[in-house]
């Protein structure tokens, strides 16, 4: 070939290169409107499944309550659905693009794309920004919503199987310290405000190593005042002696003030103590680890998984359309089944793998960044590189 044609045909493959990245209305918005169609069907059915099995599984608490009415019924059920999309939305993505690609490789329309100079990178560009907004959909309803609507199912189904568990959920509530050195028991607690018939326990450590009750105090009520501590009111105040771990002599008090700095826990802290970390935003999480620093390191690992977890989990629904692309790719002349099954087989491992790891890491086992992230980055590792393969 002789030099300008040379030079001709590498100018003509820069363009060309030039090209891959810039934005095409028509192309884009076609395969947009190809992916949107298969997604909007999957979350609808996949909503629908979940909604029959919680029918399924509830009404009947419901239907034999004689508290429960109609409408607390209808409450219920639709505050189970966010909790719902979170999951629904990651296998409608992967399964909706999977779909897509498959149609486009049955009718070579990707090999047509990739023929005109594009990169299989390029030619989902429309499915990746919807996966970015899906994403950020994800983790809004993880933080903002699922908490709070989880909560108030439980609490809408205890309320219908009995009218008094207003009055009656926060009696009796024991809390231990995150250092496990103060041991609280309340007959009636409230989130803010005046807790009644309180019992606080503080221990020491001897100089042996072991754990020696230092006092307590039994209350009629109790309340927190920020910057100040605790203050209890009609308290009996018990000292122990170290050395023989016996009871002195008590000593009375209208009011006594514990300081915030001997007693750091809010009320606040206390409510979310006995709350699963499932239902705690990540930053409830983050500041519980970070005002306790003298937390046990068993809950310490809990916390830390299960808020490495959250906040993972929502980046799934973008990596999914990275996992789709080189799948249906590999399998475009195999058929749509055949790339579903795939999609459904990494969908199912991915969920045993992160059920596994997020056992380990809770139980320390394995670091909780790893129990917490451990399948995720896996599953990023694993479709990055299989968009380089296919996209080269």
């Amino acid at each position: 070939m002789a030099g300008p044609d040379k030079e001709l045909l590498k100018r003509y493959q820069d363009e060309q290169a030039k090209r891959t990245f810039v934005f095409l209305p028509t192309l884009d918005l076609y395969v947009l409107r190809e992916f949107l169609i298969p997604f909007s069907v999957l979350i609808f059915a996949f909503l629908l499944l979940f909604l029959i099995g919680d029918i399924f599984n509830d009404l009947s608490d419901f239907l034999e309550s004689k508290h429960a009415t109609v409408g607390m019924a209808v409450k219920f059920f639709l505050l189970k659905m966010p909790q719902n999309i979170r999951f629904v939305l990651p296998i409608s993505i992967l399964l909706a693009c999977m779909y897509t690609f498959a149609n486009f490789g049955r009718n070579n329309e990707i090999a047509a794309m990739r023929s005109s100079g594009m990169s299989l990178l390029r030619c989902g560009l429309s499915m990746y920004i919807v996966g970015f907004l899906v994403m950020l959909v994800t983790f809004w309803f993880n933080e903002q919503v699922i908490p709070y609507t989880t909560l108030e199912a439980v609490y809408l189904k205890k309320k219908a199987e009995d009218p008094n568990y207003d009055a009656r959920q926060y009696t009796m509530l024991q809390y231990r310290s995150a250092d496990k050195m103060r041991d609280w028991l309340f007959q009636n607690f409230t989130s803010d405000g005046e807790h009644q018939d309180v019992i606080l326990k503080r221990y020491i450590f001897s100089r042996d190593g072991s754990k020696l009750l230092d006092w307590d105090i039994r209350a009629k009520s109790a309340r927190f005042e920020n910057g100040k501590g605790w203050l209890f009111t009609n308290a009996v105040l018990t000292p122990y002696n170290h050395k023989l771990r016996l009871a002195g002599t008590p000593e009375r008090h209208e009011k006594i003030l514990i300081p915030q700095k001997e007693v750091p826990e809010q009320p606040e802290d206390i409510a979310n103590a006995v709350k699963p970390p499932e239902e705690l935003p990540a930053k409830v999480l983050i500041h519980m680890l970070g005002d306790n620093q003298t937390m046990v390191p068993t809950l310490r690992a809990m916390y830390l998984t299960y808020l490495y977890y959250r906040l993972a989990f929502p980046t799934v629904c973008f990596l999914c359309v990275f996992l789709a692309l080189p799948l249906a790719a590999k399998n475009e002349r195999s058929g749509v089944f055949l790339s579903i099954a795939f999609a459904v087989g990494i969908v199912v491992a991915y969920q045993v793998l992160t059920e596994i790891f997020m056992i380990l890491g809770k139980s320390g086992i394995v670091p909780p960044i790893v129990g917490g992230l451990g399948p995720t980055v896996g599953f990023l590792i694993y479709s990055w590189f299989g968009i380089i393969r296919k996209a080269g």
